[in-house]
């Protein structure tokens, strides 16, 4: 697009950190093409050390649960009024919102209503659950960059405007994973059969989960008394509650990290997952992995029946069949999981096909994403650029 009279100005909110990293691969982009760019909002550090003001410490939004943002709700509300207020009174270019939906896309529409051109960047699952939202984020959203080709087609059947710009982490992490060097880094020799578990890295997952894989991690080695299990406790509080779950098991050869889980799954052999975003870069290091959820009786059976999808790993959303077992609720017992688990180790042919199938789809979302996502954003700068222009010679 042609360079605009003025500094261009972008409004941009990420809410917590996997936002601020997306943020700041695409605040890169922009400053290279606008080297006078001007971005302020809500910023983590990646995001600031680009440059980005951030008018409120991003550590304000990052809350999860349902209990903790009802408690914080009348500071996130003031903030929202405070950032609508200061971007209608000095309206940028354009505004991006990154992930954390609940809280931007109400924002968004609020821009949007006042003649601020709006990005969202990274769709929430709507496809998969609670499909009503489809009509807030077409009352809010200008244009709507995805991750994952799946979504971009979602939208294009609503008619809202949509760009697949691809992963991230498809794009940082190599075509060919270094094993040899995870295992060196934790340890293990080439002959060695590691299984990574990882439970999850929310209180609730862990308390539900972290049992079970332990369960399942002594009944595979009773089986194969050879095998050894790596563990990468997501923060130091899952760190202290699975150290103190591992105390039940003292025979049981597993290496207990904190933090480290991009290793851990590097150097397995294969990986039994709790349903979530970390299937992703399972996925994407081209381990074999069999994906487990367990949830509260009452929540299950609500959200069962919400779920508009027959898959809920993402290798198999992104394959549209199932590449890897998923194995939840009443069914994820011991035997069931460790069954599937061991499967990969007598399967060689299985696990080969895996390679291939996971490599295929790492190529799809490898795509430069923070490059076509600044394409996306200086298009609808262009369009926008293009209906003032036409507006002011109608008036005149």
């Amino acid at each position: 697009m042609t360079k605009p009279e003025h500094p261009l100005r972008v409004g941009i909110l990420a809410g917590e950190a996997s936002g601020d990293i997306l943020g700041a691969g695409l605040v890169a982009e922009l400053q290279s093409r606008f080297p006078d760019i001007q971005v302020e909002g809500i910023a983590g550090p990646r995001m600031q050390a680009q440059g980005v003001r951030s008018l409120f410490p991003m550590e304000r939004l990052s809350v999860m649960g349902l209990v903790e943002p009802l408690k914080r709700l009348p500071e996130l509300l003031r903030i929202r009024r405070s950032l609508r207020d200061h971007f209608l009174d000095n309206p940028p270019d354009v505004f991006i919102g990154i992930d954390s939906p609940d809280f931007n896309l109400s924002l968004e529409q609020s821009l949007h209503e006042g003649g601020i051109p709006t990005v969202h960047y990274v769709s929430p699952s709507v496809w998969a659950w609670r499909r009503g939202r489809i009509k807030k984020i077409a009352r809010a959203v200008d244009h709507m960059l995805t991750l994952l080709p799946f979504e971009a087609d979602f939208y294009r059947e609503h008619q809202v405007p949509v760009t697949f710009v691809g992963h991230p982490l498809a794009d940082e992490i190599p075509l060919q994973p270094d094993t040899e060097a995870a295992r060196v880094e934790l340890g293990y020799g080439p002959e060695d059969r590691v299984i990574a578990l990882l439970p999850g890295s929310r209180g609730g997952e862990v308390k539900l989960l972290g049992p079970l894989f332990l369960q399942v991690a002594h009944w595979c080695r009773q089986r194969r008394p050879e095998l050894k299990f790596v563990l990468p406790a997501a923060n130091e509080a899952r760190h202290g509650e699975l150290s103190a779950m591992l105390e039940k098991y003292p025979d049981l050869d597993v290496q207990l990290l904190q933090g480290q889980s991009h290793t851990a799954l590097a150097a397995a052999d294969n990986v039994l997952i709790a349903s979530g975003t970390a299937t992703l870069e399972t996925m994407l290091l081209k381990k074999p992995m069999v994906v487990a959820y367990k949830m509260a009786g009452l929540s299950y059976a609500i959200f069962s029946r919400m779920l508009k999808t027959p898959w809920v790993a993402l290798p198999n959303l992104l394959a549209q069949r199932e590449l890897v077992p998923e194995i939840l609720q009443d069914q994820a017992t011991p035997e069931n999981l460790g069954a599937a688990l061991l499967q990969y180790f007598d399967d060689p042919l299985l696990y080969d096909q895996l390679q291939r199938e996971f490599s295929e789809l790492h190529q799809m979302l490898r795509r430069n994403a923070s490059s076509r996502a600044a394409d996306a954003v200086c298009d609808l700068l262009a369009q926008a650029k293009n209906n003032r222009d036409n507006k002011q010679k109608l008036e005149g």
